[in-house]
């Protein structure tokens, strides 16, 4: 799934950032929904527009929605949406226990004409 991120952002400078983001976002789909139990699927998709690039992740659900933790600096786990938080311009959570879309908004740079 970076790989395809990657990939589908060529060039960009963004797609480090976009890399990172889906990542976290997937993480967290096989970490705290039933997409991460046996037979468990997620979905990634992306979208450029011309100034902004959508990434959205879609889960089976799970008894709790995503929202940021209060951080223990000793604990590893826990950053993940606080990454994301920091990275992208906003991000959200749509859907239930039953299946949930979490997205991140992330602006694309302008591009500079090829000379």
């Amino acid at each position: 799934m970076r790989r395809f991120v990657t990939n589908y952002l060529a060039n960009r400078p963004e797609a480090d950032i976009a890399e990172i983001v889906v990542s976290e976002l997937a993480t967290n789909a096989i970490r705290h929904s039933r997409s991460g139990g046996a037979g468990g699927r997620f979905g990634v998709t992306v979208h450029a527009g011309r100034d902004l690039l959508i990434l959205a992740v879609l889960d089976e659900g799970g008894p709790s929605s995503p929202h940021l933790q209060q951080v223990d600096e000793h604990e590893l786990n826990g950053r993940g949406l606080h990454l994301v938080d920091q990275l992208t311009t906003r991000w959200g959570v749509h859907g239930d226990e039953h299946g949930r879309t979490v997205w991140a908004l992330l602006p694309f740079a302008p591009e500079t004409p090829a000379t």
